[in-house]
């Protein structure tokens, strides 16, 4: 990696860490108040709406913030057509949500559904007016900028969503957050990008951002499908309460694992691309991105595994215990998840989304029929179906990066079984240790303290050279090499 890639890879990555830790910590907390606050049934009214207005959000984004990161040079009039063409398509979106919002609500038999999906609807409209200046942010690795207007947004509209239910609002609560930060957002987008949009309909630009934009759009529509599907098909075949308590664990655990697919993202394709044309370099930087990646997402998601019992019943108590289970599951495939990503932006950075949709597709289907051939024996049961497909599907996406970049499967796993095998060993015995203490507030004082000074001993002893370089950059010693 040349100098002035390292410098805006390690930039990226250390504010990529702090903005999404912020983020975390901010939903964490606002979380633990709603929760307090609201029942499971409040959370499962916004959750089955949820895949509506992702898969809407899809189409109106329609993979063109990838598509003008990918491009080598992009003008003006690229950033415009965009722009345009995204608010069109968020406020047909929303009319025909609009008008279906009745069909939704006799779905799940729940007639009060009908105005909170009208209102829910407004937020990927209002995000539309945001997707060109997101992609100029994005592009221009302007990843600091980006973590202080989303914390804006968070601590504004999670105030207000608090406010809210503290008044009795219940589900209308977290639809006004979800709203409100949508809003903020994009506003704080427009008014700190240096890109702002003209009157001008030119739409020819789109041609040449459309066969790259397309395959996304059709990848996202699926990835969005299969991250939503329980919320559905809970609310559909159980109950809305369940469907609650499945939005409550999968929060908890995207929480986690968000902070470190958002540190890996907010560098990933744009890193990637610049050295694109470098096959050696390039897979030297994949081969590091991987061990960096290894070595934050096993201990801190397992970790999370781990503490899930105290931490629900210490911060939203034991009215909340149903979704421990779901939150243990998902904490394994979390600690997986920020691989795929890895790879899904490599095969992005080389041109390839073909590669990368039909991937997505072919996994979405799998995770589809495993969901479905495990659903009559209980959510857990499908959680742990699920979280094993996604777990094997890397080996698909590591054929095409061996395929493409020559990258040969000993060397990934060489790459990250040390850090997977530590990790695994380090909560095992924690775990164990923290069995006999019955003090709920000792046990995760224990288990965070032990885990976390267990993990960093053996990073020290055995010479990890990702840990000795992590430490070195923040200390301002050297920068990732």
């Amino acid at each position: 990696m040349g100098t002035s890639l390292k410098e805006k890879t390690a930039k990226g990555l250390l504010w990529g860490g702090i903005g999404n830790g912020a983020m975390q910590l901010l939903n964490l907390i606002f979380g633990i108040f709603l929760a307090r606050l609201l029942t499971s049934t409040d959370y499962g009214m916004v959750a089955v709406l949820t895949i509506f207005s992702a898969m809407a959000g899809v189409f109106s984004e329609s993979g063109f913030i990838l598509a003008l990161v990918n491009r080598k040079e992009v003008k003006h009039e690229d950033y415009n057509a965009v722009f345009w063409f995204n608010i069109s398509v968020g406020a047909s979106l929303y009319l025909i949500l609009f008008v279906c919002a009745p069909f939704i609500a006799d779905f799940y038999d729940t007639p009060e559904l009908t105005q909170l999906a009208r209102f829910q609807f407004l937020s990927f409209f209002i995000g539309s007016f945001g997707t060109a200046p997101t992609a100029y942010f994005f592009r221009n690795l302007m990843v600091k900028e980006r973590s202080q207007i989303q914390i804006a947004a968070i601590i504004i509209s999670g105030v207000t969503g608090v406010t809210c239910a503290y008044h009795g609002w219940g589900y209308w609560g977290i639809a006004l957050q979800t709203v409100l930060y949508v809003s903020i957002n994009t506003i704080l987008l427009w008014i700190f990008s240096p890109w702002h949009p003209t009157l001008s309909f030119n739409m020819r630009p789109l041609r040449a951002l459309l066969p790259f934009s397309s395959k996304l759009l059709l990848t996202s529509l699926f990835t969005h499908v299969n991250n939503n599907i329980f919320s559905a098909l809970l609310g559909y075949f159980y109950t809305i309460k369940q469907a609650g308590y499945y939005s409550q664990g999968s929060k908890w655990t995207t929480m986690g694992y968000s902070t470190i697919f958002g540190m890996i993202n907010s560098v990933g394709q744009p890193v990637f691309r610049e050295a694109s044309e470098d096959l050696q370099r390039l897979q030297n930087i994949f081969r590091k991105m991987m061990r960096f990646t290894a070595f934050v997402s096993f201990p801190a998601m397992l970790g999370l595994g781990i503490v899930s019992h105290e931490l629900i019943v210490i911060s939203i108590t034991e009215k909340w215990l149903p979704c421990v289970p779901v939150m243990q599951i998902l904490c394994v495939w979390g600690a997986f998840m920020p691989i795929a990503t890895l790879y899904s932006n490599l095969m992005n950075s080389l041109g390839r989304p073909n590669i990368y949709m039909w991937n997505t597709i072919a996994l979405g289907i799998f995770q589809l029929l495993c969901v479905w051939g495990s659903y009559p024996y209980g959510l857990n049961v499908m959680l742990i179906v699920y979280t094993a497909a996604n777990i094997l599907w890397l080996l698909v996406w590591h054929y095409f990066a061996h395929k493409h970049i020559g990258i040969s499967l000993f060397n990934t796993l060489k790459d990250i079984a040390p850090y997977l095998i530590i990790s695994v060993a380090v909560m095992a015995f924690t775990y164990w240790v923290a069995s006999y203490i019955e003090n709920i507030y000792l046990s995760l004082l224990v288990k965070i303290t032990l885990a976390a000074s267990l993990y960093i001993f053996l990073m020290w002893s055995l010479k990890s050279i990702v840990f000795r370089e992590s430490l070195q950059y923040l200390f301002k010693k050297k920068t990732i090499e």
